[in-house]
Formats: C-alpha cells, sequence, structure tokens
C-alpha cells in the first residue's frame, strides 16, 4: 500500500472520517480472532463449544492454559494442561478477554518496519502492564469487578493498536501530537470499540477516560485504568508522542482503608507479573 505524505492531523482526519462511515480497514487475522471472541459471545455457548472453538485457534489455546496457571487464577498451585478444564478455571469472562486480546495485538501484527514492530510490542507490553494492575486494583481497591478491570485494560488503548496498523499508509501519524488532536484519535477509538464489541459500560468508562482527570482516591472504573496507567513502567507511545518522550511510572501512595497502595501493590507483586506474562502474544 502507498503511503501518502501529509501531516499528522490531516491523516487522523481522514481515519477519523473512515471511522465515522464504519470503514475500518483490519487484517485478515483480526478478523479471525474476531470471529472467535463473537462465538463465545453467544449466551448459549456450552463449555464444550467453547473449547472447540478456543482449540481451533492454538495461540489463544495456549494462552487460556498459560494464564488458567497463572498466579492470578491458580491460587491451589494445581496445574492444567487441558484447554476445557482451563475455561472452567476462567470462566467465560476472562476466555472473552482473551480472545479480546488477541485479536487487538493481531490489528497491528503485519507490521513491516523493524521499528513500527518495536511500538507494537511497547503498546502490548503497556498494555498488559495496565490490564494485570487494574485487575488487582479493581480486586483490593475499588472494590469493582477485576475480570471487567481487566478486559478494560486489554482495550484501553486499542485506538492506538488500530493506528500503529495504519502507519504503512500513513507516516505521519508518528509526528509528535499536537495538543488538539485528541477528538480525532477518540473518534477511531470509538469506532474500534464498537467493532469489537466493547460492552456499553466500558465504553462509558473509557469517555471518562481520555480526559485524564483521576480522583484520589479512585472509585470509577476510569480511575481503576488512571491509576494503573500511571503505575506502568512501559509508557503508551500514544502518550510518549503526545508528553514528549519516556518517563517512569509514578510513585504514588496512599490510604486505603487500613492499607495503603504501595502494600498492596508489593503484595501483589508476583500474581501481577505472572498475568503480564500469560497476557504476551
Amino acid at each position: 500500500m502507498m503511503a501518502l505524505a501529509m501531516d499528522r492531523p490531516r491523516a487522523l482526519k481522514i481515519i477519523a472520517d473512515e471511522a465515522a462511515r464504519g470503514e475500518l480497514a483490519f487484517p485478515t487475522s483480526f478478523r479471525v480472532a474476531l470471529k472467535v471472541k463473537e462465538a463465545l459471545d453467544d449466551p448459549d455457548c456450552h463449555i464444550d463449544t467453547a473449547a472447540r472453538v478456543v482449540q481451533s485457534e492454538p495461540l489463544l489455546a495456549a494462552k487460556a492454559v498459560a494464564i488458567a496457571n497463572s498466579l492470578a487464577y491458580n491460587r491451589s498451585g494445581r496445574e492444567i494442561t487441558q484447554v476445557r478444564a482451563a475455561i472452567s478455571r476462567l470462566g467465560f469472562p476472562a476466555l472473552r478477554c482473551l480472545a479480546t486480546a488477541m485479536a487487538a495485538r493481531q490489528m497491528a501484527g503485519a507490521l513491516c518496519r523493524p521499528d513500527h514492530r518495536a511500538l507494537a510490542e511497547q503498546l502490548w507490553e503497556h498494555t498488559t502492564q495496565v490490564a494485570a494492575l487494574a485487575r488487582v486494583i479493581a480486586r483490593r481497591v475499588t472494590r469493582l469487578d477485576p475480570e471487567t478491570a481487566l478486559f478494560a485494560g486489554i482495550v484501553h488503548e486499542v485506538g492506538c493498536f488500530y493506528l500503529l496498523s495504519r502507519l504503512g499508509r500513513y507516516p505521519s501519524l508518528l509526528e509528535e501530537a499536537p495538543a488538539d488532536s485528541a477528538g480525532g484519535e477518540e473518534e477511531i477509538c470509538r469506532a474500534v470499540l464498537k467493532a469489537l464489541g466493547v460492552p456499553a459500560s466500558i465504553r462509558a468508562a473509557m469517555e471518562d477516560f481520555w480526559p485524564g482527570y483521576q480522583a484520589l482516591p479512585p472509585r470509577s472504573l476510569a480511575d481503576t485504568l488512571l491509576l494503573a496507567d500511571s503505575l506502568t513502567s512501559t509508557r503508551s507511545p500514544r502518550r510518549q508522542l503526545r508528553d514528549g518522550g519516556p518517563q517512569p511510572a509514578a510513585t504514588i501512595d496512599m490510604a486505603v482503608g487500613e492499607e495503603t497502595l504501595a502494600g498492596i501493590l508489593e503484595e501483589s507483586a508476583d500474581e501481577v507479573q505472572s498475568l503480564i506474562a500469560a497476557l504476551k502474544f
């Protein structure tokens, strides 16, 4: 596909206009992964059917078993080796999250240039960190559903994955982002979230996440994501372009009931690292 010479705002406007018309250019691998997720979204999907669907995608099957054996889901320490057993341990919400993660990761999987692939790897590293931290923060701090927080973390930068997938045609997307470019990016994110079938409640949380205003102590799903995002050691490429380069993870501590955030994160460090490792595609 021929690259087009134009500045970043113009490229964003073209992509946002395409997104508004429903003209999203997804790679074949994404569409395959999305079909798996759609099958799992069926409320009548039986566990045996789910096992067959997951086993049709070897990478997804391997990841389901890996995550089921991670500290986040295997408190007993009993290792399992079968996909059906992994699904039984994980539950359908976590399995759908995993299928969505595969779809998101494969969205930018066909990048040709090494520097573009490096950006995709950086974004996925950031995504897995946010997802794993959000799950712990939801369970221990904001008292929200941990699986919902995990899913929200997986999709919180899905629009950036889509923009990375368009770099071959619009290389100017890597230019430093003007302060007023957020509107176009958010329009693209909304379209991709809708294409992924992300529930309305999570899409609503993203509307609060994008402006970046976090309540302390955190209470909402958006607060959970913002806190997780600020604690990651790997930044999103989108934020690097907007904020002017890499920055270390924030050091944030606060009283959370009878505990502190630092103490909770220290106690959960092995769980977080285990889940991050299992989520990597």
